[in-house]
């Protein structure tokens, strides 16, 4: 009973946490050693594969190319940033634009995104240009939900068909182990069958055994008197 009512306990913040998976949400990063308003999304993913996603999103998006993945993967950063881009489709402002994955747990990654007009000048909750830039994060996390629900697809048909195949296979042995065994129930059929045969043969020539042992000593007998005859013959 307390078991049943620690789990209906836990399901309405299950169900809240994965309400929030690809909801944008105004929240703040520690940058410069200062707070600073951002917009986070919450991937169902690995952090590696939504900061591939988001770097080859916004660049087929917005043609906005993030720096700080070094150089094939040596100088990786933790933050992503692009100096200075035209956002036409966001504002009509360039942007210092800045951004961070992390990895609350195994199976979910958060993005960051904050943005500045200028040094220090980062933009605020409460301005426009940041609304602007909930929504293309909010964009992101549709496109995320799409492309993981897409490889989780994918995945699916792989398993699916790797099951298929294992069925098949293990579906093949059974019907050769089956005409196996049946073959090697025949041949003991056989071979018990043979094994009466055998049985009932060897009684039969012990029987003839037996007569032949008889019909010798007659045969020994006839012959000693023969000869004993053809002896008293001689002398005569």
């Amino acid at each position: 009973m307390r078991f049943l009512l620690a789990l209906l306990l836990l399901l309405p913040v299950s169900t809240v946490m994965r309400a929030q998976l690809y909801e944008a949400r105004t929240g703040s990063v520690n940058f410069e050693r200062r707070e600073r308003d951002a917009v986070k999304v919450e991937i169902e993913a690995s952090a590696n594969w939504t900061r591939d996603f988001w770097q080859s999103w916004l660049k087929d998006t917005y043609n906005i190319k993030l720096k700080g993945d070094g150089v094939f993967g040596v100088g990786k950063k933790d933050n992503l940033t692009a100096k200075q881009v035209p956002m036409s489709n966001v504002t009509g402002k360039l942007l210092d634009l800045y951004s961070t994955i992390i990895a609350p747990s195994d199976t979910v990654s958060e993005l960051s995104v904050w943005a500045a007009t200028g040094p220090d000048a980062f933009l605020a909750a409460s301005t426009s240009e940041f609304s602007a830039l909930r929504t293309m994060v909010q964009s992101f996390g549709a496109a995320a939900r799409l492309k993981a629900y897409r490889e989780q697809i994918v995945e699916s048909e792989k398993e699916l068909a790797a099951a298929s195949k294992d069925k098949d296979k293990l579906e093949k042995e059974r019907l050769s182990l089956a005409s196996n065994t049946k073959s090697n129930l025949e041949k003991i059929e056989d071979l018990h069958k043979q094994n009466a045969d055998n049985k009932l043969k060897s009684a039969e020539d012990s029987v003839k055994l037996l007569d032949n042992a008889r019909l010798l000593e007659l045969r020994q007998a006839q012959l000693e008197r023969r000869r004993a005859r053809l002896t008293n013959l001689d002398r005569k």
